[in-house]
Formats: C-alpha cells, structure tokens, sequence
C-alpha cells in the first residue's frame, strides 16, 4: 500500500498543481508529496462514490492503484494538455470505470453516512443541484435539521447508487469535481452530447429519487 506522503507546505503551499507536477518530473519529490497531500482526499472521496457500496472493498485499492498510475505516467503530463487535476481525475475516472466494468451489474443498496458523507452530501440541495431551497450548510442548524439533512444526504448517495455507472461518473465529475460538459467529452473522448445525455438522464433519476425528501421539504417551507 501507497503510503502518504508528508507535504512540505512551507516550499509548495502556493505552488499550482502543474508546477507541482512539473517539478516532481524534474526529481523534486517533495513537490509530489504536496499534489498528493493537496488531492488525498478529494480523489479519495470520488473513487469511493462512482464505485459505490457494491464495490467499497475495492475503493482503497483503487484509490493506490491511481496514485501509483499518475507515478508511472508523470512523463507524459503535460499542461498545455490538461490541468494535473483534470489528468488524475480523469486516470481516477478510468480506473474505476474499468472495475464497474468487470464487478458485473449487481447492486446493493442501502444508505450509509461513512465519514460524515450524509451532511457533505445534503449541501448539492443547497446548491440546488438535485432540489429543495434550504440551505444543508445554515450557520448554526437545529438538532432537527441536522438530522433531516443527515437523512436527506444518505438518501442522495444511496440513489447516486442506484444511477447507471456512466451517469453517476458524468455527474461525479460535473457537479462535484467541476468538469465542464466540454471537458468530460474531451478528456473522456465521449460525444458532447452523450455527455449531455448521461447528466439530463441522471440528473432526472436523481429527482425522482429524492421526491419523498422534496415533498418534505416543500411542506417544512
């Protein structure tokens, strides 16, 4: 297993992520270890949310195996390519993809709040991504509405669960990780459109998903 490494803020804190990597090729290891200790847990979190809960076993190996690929691959970044975060992503994407691929279509479903997910996720509400007006992330919530919003977020990730493989990552990648329509298409060499498709079909999924949680919150407003 990759061990993480220690980062070394007080040369690297204010470096991009591309000058990172570029440095990390040129033999600055430190520079890896602030890319690595700057993504850890971003890169962690969306591995473990496309595998979803039927391959959460394999969520860990996964993560490693993509760190271990950005190793082996630091030669060919380029950033007049893509930015080093869209590149790791990107490989992330892949990976996990190529593992839905072989794992078969079996599902299980049931809501988890591993590590706090269930608040984290009830703020796509508050954005307005999936519905509902009210803000997951209020100052200073009520017992109440911590509990509603723990609830609601556990249900939003059982039914990003339940999303088609394909959906789920586009809408991973869309409105978590910020990839633009254009950019998914490009860097997962998809056409515009089916990447359209994939976040519209997804997205509505999602809706419809959630409409018990929505009724409720309509009628708390």
């Amino acid at each position: 297993m990759l061990a993480p490494p220690a980062a070394n803020p007080a040369l690297h804190d204010t470096l991009p992520d591309d000058q990172l990597m570029l440095a990390y090729v040129a033999g600055d290891t430190t520079a890896f270890d602030a890319l690595y200790a700057r993504h850890e847990s971003a890169l962690f979190r969306f591995v473990r949310r496309l595998l979803g809960l039927r391959l959460a076993a394999e969520v860990e190996e996964v993560f490693q195996e993509t760190w271990m690929r950005i190793i082996a691959a630091r030669e060919s970044f380029s950033p007049q390519g893509a930015s080093w975060r869209t590149w790791a992503f990107t490989i992330a994407h892949n990976l996990a993809m190529d593992r839905l691929r072989l794992s078969g279509r079996e599902v299980a479903f049931y809501a988890h709040d591993e590590d706090g997910d269930g608040l984290e996720a009830a703020r796509l509400f508050s954005r307005g991504l999936v519905g509902g007006g009210a803000a997951a992330d209020a100052a200073h919530p009520s017992a109440e509405e911590l509990a509603f919003w723990r609830a609601a977020g556990r249900r939003l990730l059982a039914c990003l669960d339940e999303l088609p493989d394909e959906q789920r990552s586009a809408f991973l990648l869309h409105h978590e990780e910020g990839f633009t329509v254009e950019l998914m298409a490009k860097t997962l060499e998809i056409n515009f459109e089916t990447v359209r498709s994939r976040l519209r079909y997804g997205l509505k999924k999602l809706r419809a998903c959630m409409d018990r949680y929505l009724s409720v919150l309509e009628f708390r407003s």
